[in-house]
C-alpha cells in the first residue's frame, strides 16, 4: 500500500547509503506520525494521573476511556469495560496465570500446544507448580497443529487451552473454531494470542467465542502496550493480583499501578490509522474495508517473497505454502550451509532488517530441529512494505553465496 508510507518518518532511513527495507515487523511494527503526535499531545497538554478534580486529570480519563472503545471496536468487544491494558501481553498473561493458580485444583489439567511463542507457554507451564497437568498439543512437520492430538488431549479435567491465533515463527493461522468446539465441550476456557494475528486480519472476538484474548499494540503501528480481552463478567470473577485501593470491577482489577497513559494514548490512535485506509461512515466499517486491503496487498507481496526465496538453491522455507487460504504473511527459511545469523548480517549489510533465531516460538524452533543449526531467518511483510523491496531483498538473498566466497 504505497499511499501508507507516507505516514512513517522512519521509512525515509538511510544505511551506508541505501534505504533500509523494514522485514522486521513480526517483532514490531514502525510507528506513523499520527501515533508519535498522539503521545507527544498527551505529554504536552494532558500529563496527569487519573481521576483527579481538574482538567489534565479528566483529559487522562477521557482518553483512557476512548482508548478502551478504540480496542473494542478493533476486536469487536461487547463493552470497554471487557479490555484490559498491561506493560505487554507477557506480563498480563503472567498475571492471568497467578489467578487461575488460585482457581485450578491438583489434578486439573491446561493445555498448551508447541507452535506457540513461549509468552503464551511460559505462564502456563507455571501452574505444574501447584499441581495442575499441562498437556501440549503436537506440531506437525508441516507447520500446522496435530488437531487429533488435540481431541485426545483436550478433556473433562481440562480447565484452559491455550493457543496462538497465527504463528509468529512459521505464519500458520490456527483452526480456533475447532479449538473452541472441544473446550466448550469440557467446559473450559480458551485463551487466544492474537499479537501475530492482530497487524494482518480483522478481528472479532465475539464470532470467535473466546474468553480471553492477548495482543500488542508495537505488532500493529502503536507502541508497546499489552490489550486483554475478557469476555464480560469474566474478569470480575478471577482472583487478580490486586490493591484494595484499585476500582474492584473489570476493567481495572487486573490493571497494576499506574498505567503508561502516553503510550496508550498513542494504541488508541493506531486504531483509527489503520481505519483511515478504509471506507465507511463509522470505524469498524472502515476497520473491516482496511483490513481487506491490507491482508490482499500483503499477500501479494508475500506470495512473490516466498516464491522467489523458494528458487534460491539451498534454501528451505518452513511453514504452510504461502498460497495456504489463510496465512500470515510471515517467512521462515534456512540456507544450506550458512547460519541464520550470518544470513542476516549479509542482509544488514545491505540495509535489510530481517531476524534469526526462534524468536521466542523455541518449542517450535526444537519440535522442528531448527535450533541446534541456530534457527531460522524470519521475514515480515506488513502494509507499508513494497514490491520494489522485495526484489531488491531476492537481489540480495541472490548474492549471498558469492558474499561468502
Amino acid at each position: 500500500m504505497p499511499d501508507i508510507r507516507s505516514h512513517f518518518p522512519s521509512l525515509s532511513r538511510q544505511v551506508n547509503g541505501q534505504q533500509v527495507i523494514y522485514l522486521d515487523g513480526p517483532a514490531g511494527t514502525q510507528v506513523p506520525d499520527q501515533v508519535i503526535n498522539a503521545i507527544n499531545d498527551y505529554y504536552r497538554t494532558s500529563n496527569a494521573n487519573t481521576h483527579g478534580q481538574f482538567l489534565a486529570s479528566q483529559e487522562t480519563d477521557d482518553i483512557l476511556d476512548w482508548c478502551r472503545q478504540q480496542v473494542a471496536t478493533f476486536m469487536n468487544a461487547a463493552e470497554p469495560s471487557c479490555i484490559s491494558f498491561g506493560q505487554s501481553m507477557t506480563s498480563l498473561a503472567f498475571s492471568l496465570s497467578r489467578a487461575f493458580s488460585r482457581m485450578f485444583k491438583p489434578g486439573d489439567e491446561v493445555v498448551i500446544t508447541q507452535l506457540d511463542h513461549e509468552a503464551n507457554r511460559g505462564p502456563w507451564l507455571t501452574l505444574e507448580e501447584h499441581g495442575i497437568t499441562v498437556h501440549e498439543i503436537a506440531l506437525k512437520p508441516d507447520g500446522t497443529l496435530d488437531y487429533d492430538d488435540a481431541a485426545a488431549k483436550i478433556n473433562a479435567r481440562t480447565r484452559l487451552v491455550a493457543a496462538g491465533w497465527a504463528s509468529n515463527m512459521l505464519g500458520t493461522v490456527n483452526d480456533l473454531a475447532t479449538l473452541r468446539t472441544l473446550s466448550t465441550n469440557v467446559g473450559a476456557y480458551l485463551l487466544i494470542d492474537a499479537v501475530h494475528y492482530a497487524p494482518h486480519f480483522l478481528m472479532d472476538v465475539q464470532a470467535l467465542d473466546c474468553d480471553f484474548l492477548l495482543c500488542s499494540a508495537y505488532k500493529f503501528y502503536g507502541p508497546h502496550v499489552g490489550l486483554l480481552y475478557c469476555k464480560p463478567g469474566l474478569l470480575d470473577q478471577l482472583p487478580t493480583d490486586r490493591l484494595r485501593t484499585v476500582e474492584q470491577q473489570a476493567p481495572y482489577t487486573i490493571e497494576t499501578g499506574t498505567l503508561n497513559h502516553a503510550a496508550i494514548a498513542g494504541v488508541g490512535a493506531s486504531i483509527g490509522f489503520i481505519g483511515s485506509f478504509g471506507t465507511g461512515d463509522d470505524l469498524p466499517t472502515r476497520l473491516a474495508s482496511s483490513f481487506e486491503k491490507i491482508s490482499a496487498y500483503e499477500r501479494e507481496l508475500a506470495l512473490a517473497l516466498w516464491n522467489g526465496l523458494a528458487q534460491i538453491p539451498g534454501v528451505t522455507l518452513y511453514g504452510p505454502p504461502m498460497d495456504t487460504p489463510e496465512r500470515a504473511p510471515t517467512i521462515s527459511f534456512t540456507v544450506e550451509g550458512i547460519p541464520a545469523i550470518d544470513v542476516c548480517r549479509h542482509l544488514g549489510r545491505h540495509a535489510i532488517n530481517a531476524w534469526d533465531g526462534h524468536f521466542y516460538a523455541i518449542r517450535c524452533s526444537e519440535v522442528l530441529g531448527l535450533e541446534e543449526i541456530g534457527g531460522v531467518t524470519r521475514m515480515g511483510i506488513v502494509a507499508y512494505n513494497t514490491m520494489e523491496e522485495v526484489e531488491r531483498t531476492l537481489k540480495v538473498m541472490r548474492g549471498l553465496f558469492s558474499a561468502r566466497e
